[in-house]
């Protein structure tokens, strides 16, 4: 597992380098948005019309600002759950975004995707949502305003911290390590003494 340090867009060499477990820190454009936006541009996409925002080769962040306090630029921001956003994840990655981040596990056909369209899915941890907050230097509101939290934003970011969760390599950092606790607890278990025959 290596760390990186890239910024964006990432293009085609950077997707092929990270790996499943690798820690990214991300720094450029984003954009931000979750479900109700994603319906929206499924639809477009289903009619051949173009989005409100060019998203080929651009990075989706799966979430929802709080609203900000007074001098920040915007309020705590947690990832949404990334499995509530993979019924459209096959045709954003098609149509030409070449990441999301997201929380949790994904479906099989987030992974074909990703490894059909080169794209990556990253991983960022719920419970830091106010440090999140804080590696946002700039936020617009670029497309569906009347969504309001929903609403897709353009963020700015610095050194964003994600991990490698799906690759374009068919790679699932989740079943790598469910299958290493998996082994360990076969090895505990194997190794446990059994104190009422000693």
């Amino acid at each position: 597992m290596a760390e990186y340090r890239l910024k964006t867009p990432l293009y085609d060499e950077d997707i092929q380098n990270l790996k499943v477990g690798d820690s990214v820190l991300l720094t450029g454009r984003i954009y931000m948005a979750r479900d109700a936006a994603h319906k929206r541009m499924i639809e477009l996409l289903d009619k051949n019309e173009s989005l409100p925002v060019d998203l080929k080769g651009e990075i989706i962040f799966y979430a929802g600002p709080c609203p900000p306090k007074p001098g920040q630029v915007i309020g705590p921001v947690a990832p949404t759950t990334a499995f509530r956003m993979d019924p459209y994840a096959p045709a954003m990655y098609k149509y030409g975004v070449i990441g999301t981040i997201g929380k949790g596990p994904r479906r099989q056909m987030v992974k074909d995707a990703c490894k059909e369209y080169n794209a990556i899915s990253f991983a960022a941890i719920g419970g830091l949502s106010t440090i999140l907050s804080r590696k946002v230097k700039s936020e617009e509101v670029v497309a569906y305003e009347d969504l309001g939290p929903e609403a897709i934003r353009k963020l700015e970011v610095e050194d964003f911290p994600v991990l490698v969760a799906y690759d374009a390599h068919g790679q699932d950092l989740y079943e790598q390590e469910i299958a290493k606790y998996e082994n360990y607890n076969k090895q505990s278990k194997e190794g446990a003494v059994n104190y009422e025959n000693v």
